[in-house]
C-alpha cells in the first residue's frame, strides 16, 4: 500500500493533485511522499506545474499525469472495417481513422495496416512516436484474454492462436492487450456513453452476436476469456439452423445480421449484410422491419435469462443491427420484461449505445490507459528501472 503505484492511482483518479493532499490521504511523511511523486516524474508519468490556487502564500504546484509524452493506442477490428484512435492516458480522443479493412486477410496483413495508422495518427497528433505506450485491441472472436490469441475465430481465418502482441512488441518497446471486441464495446460505453451503470450488459449484434459484462464496475471475462458468448446460446425451436461454430440453432445463426440478410435474400429482397438490412428498415421496408423485431424477441428471450441470473441495471444495445434500433429494441424489450422477474427489471434499462460506430476503438484504448495506470504494472516497471533501486535505498 502506498506504494508509486498507488501514488499515481490518486494522482490519476483526481483524488490528490498536489504533495500536501497526497501526504493527507495515505498518512505518509512528507519525505516519502516526495520521493514517491519525484520516482513517478522521473518515470515520466507525472508531471508538476505551478498551476494552484494561492491561500495567501506561495501556490502549491499541482501534479498531474504527463499526457503530452504518454499515449495509447485503441484498435477496434470487424469484420470489414477497422477504427484506430490516439489516445492520451488522460482518456482524450487526439486522432483516429476508420478504413474498409477485410479481416480475412489474415494477421500480417491486417496488422501490417494498423502499424501503418498509427504512424500516421501519431504524426497528425504530433507526437513522438515513443509515446504510445501500449496498444488496446479488439477483435471479432474468441480471445484468451492472457496471451492475447485468438482461439478458434470463426470468421477470422489464419488468426487462431496467432500472437498478436509479439507482432508489435517485436517491433516497439510497448505493451499490447488484446480482447473480445464486445469486451472493447462494453468498456467504451461504462466510460465514454451516458451509461453509469456498474452492472451492464452490452450486446452487440452485428454478423455475429455477443455480450460484455460490466459486474461491480469491472469488466468480467471468466476464467479464460469467454464470458458473454451469447451468440451461441441455442434458440428454441431454431435447431435446423446450421451455424457457422458446426452447432444448430445458436443465436447468431437466427437474429445475427448475416441471417438476417440471407432471410431477406430468400425472399426476393436485395441484402448483402446487416447494413443493407438496416438500410432497408431505415427505408420502411416491412419484410425487414417484422425480421428486425422478431430477431430483437429471439435476443431477448436469452437475455431474459442472463438478466433473471445476473439483475444488471443495463441493457446496451449496439453493433450494425442497433442503427435499427427502434424495431429491435422494441423486440428486445418486449421478451426480456415478459420472460424477466419483475425485481429483476424493476429498474432496468434497455438503450441504444451513447459511443456510435467509436466505442469499440475508446474502449480498447481504455483497455491499453487501465494498463499503463495499473499501480502493479508502474510498480513492476519501477523496479526494472535503474533509478528503482536508489528509490527503494530511500524509503
Amino acid at each position: 500500500m502506498n506504494s508509486p503505484g498507488d501514488v499515481l492511482g490518486l494522482i490519476s483518479r483526481g483524488d490528490a493533485d498536489t504533495r500536501a493532499e497526497l501526504a493527507r490521504l495515505t498518512g505518509m511523511a512528507r519525505s516519502t511522499v516526495a520521493q514517491r511523486v519525484d520516482t513517478l516524474i522521473a518515470y515520466g508519468i507525472v508531471e508538476e506545474r505551478d498551476s494552484g490556487a494561492s491561500t495567501g502564500g506561495r501556490p502549491p504546484r499541482v501534479l498531474r499525469l504527463d499526457t503530452d509524452d504518454n499515449c495509447v493506442l485503441g484498435v477496434d477490428l470487424g469484420a470489414t472495417h477497422s477504427r484506430v484512435a490516439l489516445m492520451d492516458v488522460g482518456g482524450a480522443l487526439l486522432a483516429d481513422r476508420e478504413d474498409p479493412l477485410h479481416i480475412t486477410e489474415g494477421p500480417e496483413r491486417v496488422l501490417g495496416r494498423i502499424d501503418e495508422r498509427m504512424h500516421e495518427l501519431v504524426a497528425a497528433a504530433e507526437r513522438p512516436l515513443h509515446a504510445v505506450k501500449a496498444i488496446g485491441i479488439g477483435v471479432p472472436g474468441p480471445v484468451e484474454f492472457a496471451t492475447g490469441r485468438p482461439v478458434n475465430p470463426p470468421i477470422m481465418p489464419g488468426w487462431h492462436e496467432y500472437a498478436v502482441p509479439e507482432y508489435f512488441t517485436a517491433r516497439y518497446p510497448l505493451d499490447v492487450l488484446v480482447d473480445n471486441d464486445v469486451n472493447a464495446l462494453a468498456l467504451g460505453e461504462v466510460r465514454h456513453g451516458a451509461t453509469a451503470a456498474g452492472d451492464l450488459l452490452f450486446v452487440k449484434v452485428g454478423t455475429g452476436i455477443g455480450c460484455g459484462i460490466i459486474a461491480g464496475d469491472r469488466l468480467h471475462r471468466g476464467a479464460q476469456g469467454s464470458a458473454g458468448d451469447i451468440g451461441h446460446i441455442r434458440v428454441p425451436g431454431s435447431e435446423a439452423v446450421q451455424c457457422r461454430c458446426g452447432n444448430t440453432g445458436c443465436l447468431e445463426a437466427v437474429a445475427g445480421g448475416a441471417a438476417l440478410a440471407a432471410r431477406l435474400r430468400a425472399a426476393g429482397v436485395a441484402a448483402a449484410d446487416g447494413r443493407a438490412v438496416v438500410e432497408l428498415v431505415d427505408r420502411g421496408d416491412p419484410l425487414a422491419v417484422r425480421l428486425v423485431r422478431e430477431a430483437g424477441r429471439d435476443i431477448g428471450d436469452v437475455l431474459a435469462g442472463l438478466v433473471n441470473f445476473f439483475n444488471p441495471e443495463a441493457i446496451v444495445v449496439g453493433g450494425v443491427l442497433a442503427r435499427a434500433h427502434e424495431p429491435l429494441l422494441a423486440g428486445v424489450r418486449e421478451a426480456v420484461y415478459q420472460r424477466s422477474l419483475p425485481l429483476a427489471t424493476h429498474r432496468l434499462t434497455v438503450v441504444p449505445t451513447a459511443t456510435g460506430e467509436a466505442g469499440g476503438a475508446l474502449g480498447a484504448g481504455r483497455l491499453a490507459i487501465d494498463h499503463v495506470l495499473d499501480p502493479a504494472h508502474v510498480d513492476t516497471a519501477l523496479a526494472a528501472t535503474p533509478a528503482a533501486g536508489a528509490t527503494a535505498a530511500a524509503r
